[in-house]
């Protein structure tokens, strides 16, 4: 587990203690700062991916060290989270104006603790993710130059509309919190909340395919093969996987399996998202109730793997498009998606050696046939 750096701001040297105590057993950097001042001064030193800031502080309180913090571009994406003895909904909800992300009740359970500063993390990751993502995009200029037109149309339309269209549900959610959450039951909130948890998990399942995307991109440009590794393909983990995808579509009953098993030369990450990318596709692009065949089989060296809906199909120029970042005939079917898993999927199995095909017929199928070296015995 990575180390991540709370940056604890109290008053009391005890609660210090108490807040140690309790994130004893986590694997996180503690840092402390006896005031305001202290804290803002001590930005840069501790470089904190979290602060938990007590509200009730002589001087400058945690209400203004919070907007102060907030204000600064550098560290605003810091989720903050007040510390707070107060229990009104008025109160709170200053919390919240002040631009805190979130809060905790006095006296401190470890368990909500824990649980909280957990949340807020995956939310710094997230943010972090995504500006790696764009220094990635600075770095690769030059790989990218052979996509260009594609980048400035198609993948510049289609990213923009599958980045904001979550970003409008997290942000028009918390909006929503913040000007309502004294009238709210917690039934409303729990709702709410569901809302933006669902589309950050949409927003970070587009980040961690783009980001797959571009690092195969610079292998590709630099001439790189994936680096050797050994994965069991084994048919219970991939159909339990499988099966769990099928059921968000509600479509398990869809899924016939008939897997042979080996050991391949690809990670596990990247034979994850190869079989994930072609069943998704195939989900998505076939109606409920059609049959979804998945089957493997080990030809002398290499494992066939193939995908195999009853759905739309594809013509040969559409085949002949794949990897154009672009969704076929989107405004008719109205699908989620940039139109690049197919090209993750060409790009694996072309790094990794083996082979990459699609045969379609036209409103009636399409079958995914790929081939992966298997490791020498």
């Amino acid at each position: 587990m990575s180390q991540f750096s709370l940056l604890i701001v109290d008053d009391e040297p005890d609660n210090f203690d108490v807040l140690e105590t309790l994130l004893s057993e986590q694997e996180y950097e503690l840092y402390y700062a006896a005031n305001g001042q202290e804290a803002i001064a001590s930005l840069d030193l501790f470089n904190p991916d979290i602060i938990l800031l007590d509200v009730m502080m002589p001087g400058i309180d945690g209400l203004e060290v919070c907007r102060q913090i907030k204000a600064m571009s550098k560290w605003k994406a810091v989720p903050i989270i007040m510390v707070t003895a107060l229990s009104s909904k008025s109160d709170l909800a200053q919390c919240l104006t002040a631009g805190a992300d979130d809060f905790i009740s006095k006296p401190l359970n470890g368990i909500e603790l824990r649980a909280r500063v957990h949340s807020m993390l995956r939310i710094k990751q997230q943010y972090d993710s995504i500006q790696n993502l764009y220094h990635i995009q600075e770095n690769t200029v030059n790989v990218l130059e052979s996509t260009l037109n594609e980048l400035r149309g198609n993948l510049a339309s289609s990213l923009s509309h599958e980045l904001n269209t979550p970003l409008n549900g997290i942000l028009g959610t918390i909006g929503l919190l913040k000007d309502d959450l004294e009238d709210m039951d917690i039934a409303e909130i729990r709702e709410m909340l569901g809302w933006a948890d669902e589309s950050a998990r949409r927003l970070e399942k587009l980040t961690k395919k783009f980001l797959i995307y571009l690092e195969l991109e610079l292998s590709a440009s630099r001439h790189h093969k994936i680096e050797s590794a050994r994965t069991q393909f084994s048919a219970s983990a991939i159909e339990a996987a499988l099966k769990s995808q099928a059921q968000s579509f509600k479509r398990h009953n869809d899924l016939v399996l008939a897997l042979e098993e080996a050991e391949i030369a690809l990670s596990d990450r990247y034979l994850s998202t190869i079989v994930y990318q072609l069943v998704d596709n195939a989900l998505k692009f076939s109606s409920p109730g059609t049959t979804i065949k998945v089957s493997s089989q080990v030809v002398g060296k290499m494992l066939n793997l193939s995908v195999h809906d009853s759905g739309r199909g594809m013509t040969e120029e559409q085949i002949a498009k794949i990897g154009a970042f672009m969704q076929f005939e989107r405004k008719t079917y109205e699908q989620q998606g940039i139109g690049i898993g197919l090209k993750i999927v060409k790009k694996i199995v072309e790094l990794a050696g083996g082979e990459f095909s699609i045969t379609s017929i036209y409103q009636k199928e399409t079958t995914v046939n790929i081939t992966l070296p298997i490791v020498g015995n």
